[in-house]
């Protein structure tokens, strides 16, 4: 029950049939100058699920037991109203396999693979573990995104690769990509024909991993920001979260939270797993300025990123929330 609720919170963005996505997106301009480049959102094609609807979709690594070449993927998101990097904010991939088929349809419905969410921590930065894509017909291989900035706004888009760099590992991996090279370039995909330039992603080879490391970074509308991020009307009712300080942090964090009236407070601290691993603060406060205080060398944990959940008990319900805290690199 308890990582259900978590994930709920995470996941709290994720109504998507009720979310009116906008129609711009942006990337970053290759030369790292503080301008955001708009490039016009995709479809989220035929494959996209509610990726909150099964509890281990919050998940760094997504390959569960699929094959094929290990790719690091690296997602940095950016506010386009500053182009400052925008951190809590959750990031949903997915994507087919090694063979072009995606779990929970057709012959893999009941399926989960080679799909999942995480939060943005103060870099703007989402990792994931996953595998290199393969290809179906008509489709240049390509992974599909969808950013989560609130419950009333996401933007949803795919990116694609290199086109010689992709086919080259598939040429490499011949015993896992079966189907060989992709006939498909984004030229002629009927999603990219439009223009792709700002919707590749790199590829880097990783010499630990045998795998590729691949990061690809974007705008959406909003402000980037290094302080607290977009809070909800609900929850802002009750208490307000802060970001812990400092952020990035070594060892030892603050965390500030605010009461609008007496409350139950219970804050836990996650793994990007989405497993407890702590409780930090259990307590009934009146309202005001309160904070919480976290030492992972007391906790015996590893310096990590981790998530941390308010909950607020009252006699108005209870009321849930979550942000990153992200380690110093």
């Amino acid at each position: 029950m308890e990582r259900k609720n978590f994930l709920k919170t995470v996941g709290a963005l994720s109504v998507a049939s009720m979310i009116p996505f906008k129609k711009s997106l942006s990337a970053m301009a290759e030369d790292n100058s503080s301008v955001c480049v708009l490039i016009p959102a995709e479809t989220a094609g035929p494959f996209p699920l509610d990726l909150t609807a099964n509890n281990f979709y919050f998940r760094q690594d997504i390959r569960e037991n699929k094959t094929g070449v290990q790719l690091n993927l690296k997602m940095k998101i950016f506010g386009l109203d500053n182009c400052v990097p925008m951190e809590n904010i959750r990031v949903n991939i997915w994507h087919c396999d090694k063979d072009g088929l995606y779990s929970g349809y057709n012959t893999e419905v009941g399926l989960t693979y080679l799909r999942g969410y995480q939060m943005t921590d103060a870099y703007g930065e989402a990792n994931f573990i996953t595998i290199f894509p393969g290809w179906y017909p008509g489709r240049v291989c390509h992974i599909h995104f969808q950013v989560y900035v609130s419950t009333s706004y996401s933007a949803v888009s795919q990116f694609t690769f290199d086109v010689n760099t992709k086919n080259a590992i598939y040429l490499a991996n011949t015993g896992l990509y079966t189907q060989g090279v992709d006939p498909t370039s984004p030229a002629n995909d009927n999603v990219f024909s439009d223009g792709y330039s700002l919707q590749l992603a790199t590829l880097t080879p990783n010499i630990n991993t045998g795998g590729y490391d691949s990061y690809f970074e974007l705008s959406v509308d909003g402000t980037g920001t290094a302080g607290v991020g977009h809070l909800e009307k609900e929850n802002a009712k009750q208490f307000t979260l802060g970001q812990n300080y400092p952020n990035p942090f070594l060892s030892t964090a603050t965390i500030p939270f605010s009461l609008k009236r007496p409350s139950h407070v219970n804050i836990s601290l996650w793994d990007l797993a989405g497993k407890k691993v702590a409780v930090i603060f259990n307590e009934t406060l009146q309202a005001g300025n309160h904070q919480a205080n976290v030492d992972l060398n007391k906790l015996n944990l590893k310096l990590a990123n981790y998530m941390y959940q308010i909950e607020v008990y009252n006699v108005f319900g209870t009321f849930r929330v979550c942000r990153m805290m992200t380690m110093d690199k």
